[in-house]
């Protein structure tokens, strides 16, 4: 109990907080749990080689392309509604996927759970926006969120190797199920509606904002497998940037808008959503090299390369759980500096990895580094996401921030795979030539933590001024 009263919450708040957080986790965890099962969803159900891209493509467009609508709904009809909408279709979703016969089964269960997810994530931080006040109080729990950001992406490579190597693929999915019900019996007891706000539903935006938002993914998950100089991939990311620009400019007119511009009238929150694009493109890329370098350079299994991110793992959490007391020393923008300084110093060990290097000080010593950073950076960059938002615009912020998550990892892995391309050497074969390429990839990623570093600078350090980053829109 007296845990309890120094931590400022009450048990109430306690409650709502688990049911949000394992919430959070069960949709993080689906996102990466996937990757380490695909040699045996291929083997099992008979996926092509370009085909199994898929089981991840179609749960990311859907994902990231119906964001801004599943947050919008929340504000609208009432975000416990929507986070009960969405936890039943993540749910059904998972029972169907684990009992899917047939690619096409399993895709389209896919692309389901990513609409359920899509409805689900954004309600999850706007319950907790509502449920806990601005201040310390809020800042220990999306502290705790972040905490759950940052194990979540690589718990699910660990349990996705052990569930692959030791048991089934479909066991990840499976597990979902009794969880969500549980969540969902216990949600709608425990979690108060949000008051809902009247107003016309911004249908043009909603259609330029999905469709442009899902032809931007495309054409980006495109690149990783076509390449840039791809027609196809052309035209999509063209497209969904200028529908994205065209469904800025209907929001700026728009009296009940999908995306309230006065989100970016922020710099702290302008510099929160870039910076979250660039930490996630190096740390998506950060995990799909690193698993190519312990199970094709190392020679690891599934399972000893899921057990190989745990020195990654742990001091995560640890690192997360000390942003609020490290706030109060060093402020936000402070903690970010300092969790990206450690990010780049293990990134810059990385990327000089060579086919000869070992796992405990080749990998292991440069990932207690990034896990320490990265628990660190994911508090300050949901705080300053939703700093000073009005309630609302919460759903809306909500949605900004997840999808800079999910844009970011995408695009970022998209472009280190370019450059991971880019390095290849003639005169290098085999095991010397993959270290070689996956260097480069980690020096890239690299540059992208120093430039999150320098937009921290500009956007929070930086003396402010009056006049509002986007102008001031309705």
């Amino acid at each position: 109990m007296n845990a309890l009263n120094r931590s400022g919450f009450s048990a109430q708040q306690w409650r709502v907080l688990t049911v949000i957080l394992v919430s959070y986790l069960v949709i993080l965890l689906d996102t990466s749990i996937v990757i380490t099962g695909l040699p045996e969803i291929r083997q099992s159900l008979g996926f092509s080689v370009t085909g199994l891209s898929w089981v991840q493509n179609i749960y990311t467009l859907c994902f990231g392309g119906l964001l801004m609508l599943g947050a919008r709904l929340g504000d609208l009809l009432g975000r416990k509604r929507m986070y009960l909408l969405g936890l039943a279709l993540f749910v059904l979703a998972s029972l169907l996927i684990g009992a899917a016969q047939s690619p096409q089964w399993l895709l389209a269960a896919r692309a389901l759970q990513g609409i359920g997810a899509a409805i689900l994530a954004p309600s999850t931080l706007a319950l907790l926006s509502i449920n806990f006040s601005e201040g310390h109080e809020r800042t220990r729990a999306l502290a705790y969120y972040a905490a759950t950001a940052g194990i979540g992406a690589t718990l699910g490579l660990v349990l996705g190797g052990l569930f692959a190597g030791w048991l089934s693929w479909r066991v990840g999915f499976f597990i979902n199920v009794p969880i969500g019900i549980a969540l969902l019996l216990t949600s709608r007891s425990l979690l108060v509606e949000s008051e809902r706000h009247r107003g016309a539903f911004d249908l043009p935006g909603a259609v330029l904002s999905t469709v442009g938002t899902a032809a931007l993914v495309y054409g980006i998950e495109h690149a990783a497998t076509a390449g840039w100089q791809d027609s196809q991939t052309l035209i999509a990311a063209a497209s969904g940037v200028a529908l994205l620009v065209l469904f800025v400019l209907v929001e700026r007119r728009s009296a009940q808008p999908l995306l309230p511009l006065r989100l970016f009238n922020s710099r702290e929150r302008v510099g929160a959503y870039l910076g979250r694009m660039l930490f996630l493109g190096a740390m998506v890329s950060f995990f799909f090299f690193t698993t190519q370098f312990m199970q094709n350079v190392l020679g690891m299994t599934p399972v000893q390369a899921g057990i190989g991110f745990i020195p990654f793992t742990v001091p995560t959490f640890f690192s997360s759980i000390m942003v609020p007391r490290l706030t109060r020393r060093l402020g936000n923008s402070g903690v970010l500096l300092l969790a990206l300084l450690l990010l780049a110093i293990g990134m810059y060990l990385l990327s000089h990895l060579t086919a000869d290097a070992k796992y405990l000080s080749g990998l292991a010593w440069p990932m207690l580094l990034l896990g320490l950073g990265n628990g660190a950076a994911l508090g300050p960059l949901t705080i300053s996401g939703v700093a000073g938002v009005e309630a609302r615009d919460a759903g809306a912020a909500s949605g900004l921030v997840n999808m800079a998550h999910q844009l970011g990892g995408t695009l970022g892995l998209s472009i280190m795979v370019v450059v991971f391309a880019a390095a290849h050497q003639s005169q290098l074969d085999g095991k010397v030539l993959l270290a070689h390429q996956l260097s480069a990839g980690f020096a890239g990623c690299l540059v992208a933590l120093l430039l999150a570093a320098l937009v921290t600078l500009l956007c929070n350090l930086l003396p402010t001024q009056n006049k509002p980053t986007l102008a001031a829109a309705r």
